[in-house]
């Protein structure tokens, strides 16, 4: 194994930055960033805690549910979930994040860091209700770098190309968290939470 261990020898393996990325960061949201975030309904929100423990964690809802509050700020809603709180928790002691915006089909990404704070409440999430639900949180997200990330990887691996997708030979949902996490639920429990009316209902729910 060769490992790399300073960024002069990054630098040097990788070569030097074009002008066009090292120039693209911008600080505050153009309307077509506005109009990317109002198509997009899936993002990955990246977080750490204080010790550099990492989190990603995907977060989805009708597209355009990531409200844009001005050219510096966006409010990422929060719905019901495993109430594990990982991301959260991470940004109350490192409020530092990193937000990507995916459009089905596009292979370009809209990213946005910044730093996060946690509210449990706050007149605009009267707009975010879904299906009658308020959020039960939001992220704010205060913009320090907005930029948009080009198609490659997305190239690469067909991601969008059902004809290049891997045949799913993979058990379901229910087996992998049966074989793979201890617990006394039976298959035939899980496969009743996991693939029944209840867990559709516990989408806004809780």
């Amino acid at each position: 194994m060769s490992e790399i261990t300073d960024p002069v020898e990054l630098r040097e393996l990788l070569g030097e930055v074009a002008p066009r990325p090292r120039n693209k960061d911008r600080y505050s949201l153009h309307e077509w960033d506005r109009e990317w975030i109002a198509r997009s309904p899936f993002v990955v929100l990246a977080t750490s805690d204080a010790d550099g423990n990492c989190d990603a964690s995907p977060k989805g809802d009708p597209a355009g549910f990531v409200k844009v509050l001005d050219d510096k700020t966006i409010a990422i809603p929060e719905r019901p979930g495993n109430r594990r709180a990982d991301g959260y928790l991470n940004i109350l002691s490192n409020p530092h994040v990193g937000v990507i915006f995916l459009i089905p089909g596009r292979g370009d990404t809209l990213r946005i860091n910044g730093r996060a704070r946690l509210l449990r409440d706050a007149p605009y999430f009267d707009d975010m209700v879904v299906k009658g639900h308020r959020p039960i949180l939001a992220i704010e997200v205060d913009i320090e770098q907005i930029f948009f990330h080009c198609s490659k990887a997305f190239m690469r691996s067909g991601l969008w190309k059902p004809e290049q997708w891997p045949e799913d030979t993979l058990p379901g949902v229910a087996r992998l968290v049966k074989d793979v996490v201890p617990g006394t639920e039976t298959l035939a429990e899980l496969e009743a939470y996991y693939t029944g009316d209840a867990y559709q209902r516990m989408l806004y729910n809780g």
